[in-house]
């Protein structure tokens, strides 16, 4: 029965070879490439475990910093529910549809977003979410092809700054893979990117910044939330990603979005809003590298979107959607070379489109 390789039989092998000392950094660059998805995923779970164990275990035990007594206690408990609330409302939807404009006509578009929960709890200040997005294209050709995808697995973590729900100023970290699922090369013979079968592989860290205002009653809620982050990609560190994107892909970026929500219940009939409106707009900034285009070519470096969503008191989690924009580069795997201006129309959903009232003011 042959005996399967471990590690340490590798690293046995290459330390008694004749070449063994020029062989270690290749093994510890291609150890390190290999294992920077499976470093991300862990680093995010310990500092799960680390949070829920903690705010967990503070809560419960009456043991808190300071001395809290117990109606301290329950008044952040209230805080920590109301910003679970309000990080629901910041995640992203998802979107089913079709998108008018792109450099290859398609049938149909969709981002999937299903944003998996894992901790929601009053007492802890945390909130803690996993994302298996992801991107699909439909191409309008001889036998509606989908295009290699994009796979975006990641998770976030976020944290609030302050204790005042009507004002709220919070954080979120978050780590994401992206690739298309591709074992080709990523250049053709021709030294282009290959869109047939070539790889695409990166993976990147966000840091954001989140304030805002909400105001809700019985009858009509307001919400407003803005956030400005950084974007980093493993690449920078020549870690898990494709080499041919060096210089070309952007490997630090600038991201931001205002989003606006009204929601209403003119006769206060019901347990939940009756007519729900949301004005987004989102932005993104590639701010190192990219071929030879100066720092303000915004045309190969901005991207940017305006959307539009309506949504009914009877649909459940779902809105109507239209939106337009631009972009400078195609946030499509491969085909990022592409700039275009777009239309989008289709239908959103997601757990950010709550219209149950108790989760806009705590009742």
């Amino acid at each position: 029965m042959a005996k399967s390789v471990r590690d340490y039989d590798i690293a046995y092998l290459i330390l008694t070879s004749k070449s063994g000392l020029n062989a270690i950094p290749i093994f510890f660059m291609k150890a390190a490439l290999i294992g920077s998805i499976k470093f991300g995923l862990r680093f995010f779970l310990a500092l799960f475990c680390c949070f829920y164990f903690a705010g967990d275990g503070w809560a419960s035990s009456g043991i808190t910093p300071g001395g809290r007594d117990s109606t301290k206690i329950a008044a952040n408990r209230n805080i920590n529910t109301a910003f679970n609330d309000i990080y629901r409302q910041n995640l992203l939807p998802a979107f089913y549809g079709n998108e008018y404009g792109n450099a290859v006509r398609n049938l149909l578009t969709a981002d999937i977003v299903p944003n998996i929960v894992l901790l929601n709890s009053s007492k802890s200040r945390f909130f803690f979410v996993a994302t298996a997005r992801v991107q699909l294209r439909l191409l309008s050709e001889y036998h509606s092809p989908v295009v290699s995808p994009s796979y975006m697995p990641g998770a976030t973590i976020y944290t609030r700054l302050n204790n005042d729900d009507t004002r709220p100023r919070f954080l979120s970290l978050g780590y994401s893979h992206h690739s298309n699922g591709q074992e080709g090369q990523t250049l053709d013979s021709d030294g282009d990117f290959n869109r047939t079968d070539g790889k695409f592989t990166t993976n990147f860290y966000t840091l954001n910044y989140y304030f805002g205002t909400r105001h809700a009653t019985d009858t009509i809620a307001r919400s407003r939330y803005s956030f400005i982050g950084l974007e980093v990609h493993s690449g920078l560190f020549k870690l898990g990603y494709s080499k041919q994107l060096t210089g070309k892909y952007g490997f630090i970026r600038t991201n931001g979005s205002w989003m606006y929500d009204i929601m209403k219940d003119s006769r206060n009939q019901a347990d939940h809003y009756l007519e729900h409106q949301r004005l987004r707009f989102d932005f993104t900034y590639i701010l190192d590298k990219v071929y030879d285009y100066s720092i303000d070519n915004w045309h190969k470096r901005l991207n940017f979107s305006v959307k539009y969503y309506y949504q009914f008191g009877f649909m459940e989690n779902v809105a109507f959607m239209i939106g337009a924009g631009y972009r400078g580069q195609d946030p499509y795997n491969i085909f990022f070379q592409d700039s275009y201006s777009f239309i989008d129309i289709g239908v959103a959903s997601g757990v950010s489109f709550d219209l149950r009232k108790k989760h806009h003011y705590g009742e």
